[in-house]
């Protein structure tokens, strides 16, 4: 029995140009860090890594943080804010921020070993994690969207979140991968908190739970010696057709024309010196790629009768308006007033019990009157 499949969660992430002006970029920074800080305060770390993995609270905070809701910029501006007010506060902040857009994804592991000598965490079990979620994203999962975005948090001696996205320029859309430690019990079964997009379509998936039987089989396939897999499928396969190139066809089912026999040799011969034992080991392995896992996935078809996973995994509130002017343009001074209130709600909330609990009293009844302006 594999575990339950979560309910997905879909939001609309259109891809948007511009970017957020300084002044309201510095805004951000202060008043994530805040709310963070706030929800810290309250809840613990932990609880603020849950709410940033849901899909919704994460959209819902880029809004009050006066990012167009529909924007799929909204990822990296609220990871980057959040990043902001981490190198800015440090400790206080609750949790650890590395990561965020191209170049700055690939510093991930070095910044969180760097974070881990301060924390004293095991750094290469959470570089592992970072690394393998977005593994499974770029290759595992094979839905048109490339990733061009990563964000790791973690809380020292604690759980990790990951907010990842990626970016489909034929329909332009985008969509934002959410994990988070707690729901992980398999990095290759079903392991995402939640998929945000808008476009639902046939996609290859290997992490899905019905495909469990095709993971095993193209594990095995991947420890075979290669000539000995290459005249196993050679005669079935390679007779009397063209070589075609290796890709994604807009038809729902791959066939045996969706290999290249002059590559497959190669990939084999990666993934034989491996001898992986489990799909996580060869999903891991450096070189192997979403070509490698296409190949390996249809000759387990082929050969075992293994069916590979098609299923894609796959109205909000403002409080300060949006930076493009929608649906009003920000208001400057509102912005400042609720970032000083909220540093005030903060520094009372550290004061002894009694005071405390009507800081976080007051600090609910803040946040219940966005929710009615909204």
């Amino acid at each position: 029995m594999g575990r339950r499949i979560a309910a997905r969660a879909t939001a609309h992430l259109p891809l948007h140009g511009g970017k957020a002006p300084p002044w309201l970029m510095r805004r951000m920074i202060e008043m994530g860090g805040l709310i963070a800080q706030a929800v810290v305060e309250h809840a613990g770390p932990g609880e603020l890594l849950r709410r940033l993995s849901d899909p919704f609270w994460f959209q819902a905070f880029g809004c009050v943080l006066g990012f167009d809701w529909h924007s799929s910029g909204v990822t990296t501006t609220v990871c980057g804010a959040l990043k902001g007010a981490y190198q800015r506060m440090g400790d206080d902040l609750g949790i650890v921020v590395c990561g965020g857009k191209g170049a700055a994804s690939r510093r991930t592991p070095d910044e969180i070993a760097q974070a881990c000598e301060h924390t004293g965490d095991d750094a290469s079990r959470l570089v592992y994690a970072s690394r393998l979620s977005a593994k499974v994203d770029s290759a595992a999962v094979q839905d048109g969207y490339e990733l061009y975005h990563h964000a790791f948090l973690f809380q020292p001696g604690g759980p990790w979140c990951v907010v990842q996205q990626g970016m489909n320029t034929t329909n332009r859309y985008a969509r934002r991968y959410h994990w988070l430690s707690s729901d992980v019990d398999d990095f290759v079964n079903e392991p995402h908190a939640a998929v945000a997009s808008d476009a639902r379509q046939s996609a290859l998936n290997l992490v899905a739970d019905e495909g469990d039987s095709n993971r095993k089989a193209a594990t095995d396939l991947a420890s075979w010696q290669p000539d000995k897999l290459l005249r196993e499928v050679g005669p079935h396969v390679f007779e009397h057709r063209p070589l075609l190139d290796l890709h994604m066809p807009r038809r729902h089912r791959l066939s045996v024309d969706d290999i290249r026999p002059s590559q497959l040799k190669k990939v084999l011969l990666r993934t034989y010196e491996a001898q992986p034992e489990r799909f996580e080991q060869l999903l891991g392995l450096p070189g192997v790629g979403a070509k490698t896992l296409r190949s390996l996935s249809l000759i387990a078809e082929l050969i075992y009768n293994a069916p590979v996973s098609r299923r894609d995994p796959a109205a909000y509130s403002f409080a300060h308006g949006g930076k493009d002017g929608h649906p009003y343009h920000v208001d400057r001074q509102l912005y400042d007033e609720n970032i000083e209130f909220l540093r005030q709600m903060i520094g009372r909330s550290r004061m002894s019990p009694q005071p405390q609990h009507e800081a976080l009293r007051q600090l609910a009844r803040f946040v219940d009157q966005l929710d009615a302006s909204a």
